[in-house]
């Protein structure tokens, strides 16, 4: 590795890059199958955003900023935030606020659950661009304190 290069070493990135991929897909899964069993969109966004964390953590705060920057993170929970707004003012607009205004649909079926797996999606967004947010913060806020970085 070289002098100057950031993040641990070439077999925890190497590895890191491939689990990323295997936990984001898995904190997906959470998300989309929250209403059918164990999880939905604050699990799966919290697993979603560990993978961004793994990814600071292995190569670094610049590493983990090219991914997923900080706009990026933004706009993620804002888009969460607004589709939870647009959701609760459909509802509300139906007669209650978060109301369910796609129907029971069938039990044991995929789809029966109403508007619960599109607030899953959008509970899953806000945690994922917040959670990851307020970890790139402490890592700046430690970097200016500790302006020398870690002595080995």
């Amino acid at each position: 590795m070289k002098k100057n290069e950031r993040g641990m070493t070439i077999i925890v990135k190497t590895v890191s890059r491939l689990v990323a991929r295997i936990m984001l897909l898995f904190g997906l899964y959470v998300v989309l199958h929250g209403q059918v069993t164990h999880g939905g969109g604050f699990a799966g966004g919290v697993v979603m955003a560990l993978v961004f964390i793994l990814i600071l953590m292995a190569f670094g705060k610049d590493g983990a900023l090219k991914s997923f920057s900080r706009s990026a993170a933004v706009i993620t929970a804002g888009i969460g935030l607004i589709l939870l707004v647009i959701i609760a003012l459909i509802g509300y607009v139906r007669g209650h606020f978060f109301a369910n205004f796609l129907g029971p649909g069938w039990p044991f079926e995929f789809w029966s659950a109403g508007v619960i797996p599109f607030l899953n999606v959008a509970i899953g967004l806000v945690v994922l661009g917040c959670l990851y947010g307020i970890i790139v913060a402490l890592t700046h806020f430690h970097s200016e304190l500790h302006p020398e970085g870690h002595k080995q």
